[in-house]
């Protein structure tokens, strides 16, 4: 509804300009169908709405992997439109951004500890989600400045850091560090105000990771062909997620957390709460949070790859 109402506006904007008498600028160099991109586009949505609604045990990886090669076939096709100077540069912050969001994430272990042992229901649930949402537009005003006057690879290492760090408050909540705050402070610092405070300070990070990619893109891309720039690295830093969807499912086989459930028919006992491991799940989560990215940045910054916009 958003990208339809843009161009009923956009032509009724133009509509207004010619009814004034005002000339309108000349199109942009005419845009030719890419059928290789287009081809590759289609292939990669029906592959993929086939194999993820299939039974396939493996269809998740099936689909991560299939997927990648397809939009690294489409990037290979672009970066033909591009000096290859340009081009190297553009893969390596790519792949920066790729490995800071394709981080695994706690799983759903974290939530559950949230709601049964530290008491969040679902209307303080809520709050957080309003919070993050709210909170990630406004990142990207606020944050503007450092965008503007640091290289890609020093935002991806600050974001990186600060990560790391706005992980920590978690592994304290299961921990207990909450006790000891609540208790000297009168009850202020609990559970939640940790909970809120973390999560408005964390917020804009994963919408901040991408606006240097594409104002790199905005900057270098040829003009009629910047939409489709836009699309296709966009849609390899997607694919991250489902990586790091990968990765949360991988580490929650290694450390395993359960939570109480009871058949509501027979009244029998299909498993127990068992949070034991949460703590170094999310340790293990730390580490890879900050040593994934920097990693990456170090093997970029050392290669023909290499950034320094």
């Amino acid at each position: 509804m958003l990208s339809v109402s843009g161009v009923v506006l956009h032509a009724i904007l133009q509509s207004k300009e010619r009814a004034a008498g005002r000339s309108l600028p000349p199109p942009a160099e005419a845009t030719e169908v890419n059928w290789p991109i287009l081809g590759g586009g289609l292939a990669f949505v029906l592959f993929s709405i086939l194999l993820g609604t299939s039974r396939f045990a493996y269809a998740q990886e099936a689909v991560f992997a299939v997927s990648l090669s397809i939009i690294v076939y489409l990037i290979a096709q672009l970066m033909k439109e591009l000096p290859p100077e340009k081009s190297a540069a553009l893969i390596g912050t790519a792949l920066i951004i790729f490995m800071f969001r394709a981080v695994p994430l706690p799983g759903p272990g974290l939530t559950w500890f949230e709601i049964d042992e530290l008491g969040f229901d679902e209307q303080f649930l809520a709050i957080l989600a309003f919070i993050t949402s709210l909170l990630a537009l406004v990142g990207l005003v606020v944050l503007r400045p450092l965008m503007a006057t640091r290289s890609i690879v020093q935002v991806m290492f600050l974001l990186t850091l600060a990560a790391g760090v706005l992980s920590l408050p978690n592994l304290a909540l299961v921990y207990g560090v909450h006790e000891w705050t609540a208790a000297r402070t009168g009850g202020i610092v609990d559970a939640r105000f940790i909970a809120i405070l973390d999560t408005a300070i964390e917020s804009p990070l994963g919408q901040v990771a991408m606006v240097p990619m594409l104002a790199w893109i905005a900057r270098n891309a040829p003009a009629h062909l910047k939409a489709t720039f836009f699309a296709v690295m966009a849609s390899f830093t997607n694919m991250a997620l489902l990586a790091s969807s990968l990765g949360s499912k991988y580490l929650n086989e290694v450390f395993v957390i359960t939570r109480s459930a009871v058949d509501p028919e027979t009244g029998a006992v299909l498993s127990t709460a068992d949070y034991s491991q949460l703590g170094a799940l999310l340790i293990t989560v730390i580490v890879l949070v900050v040593a994934m990215p920097l990693i990456t940045i170090f093997a970029v910054q050392h290669s023909r790859f290499r950034t320094t916009d």
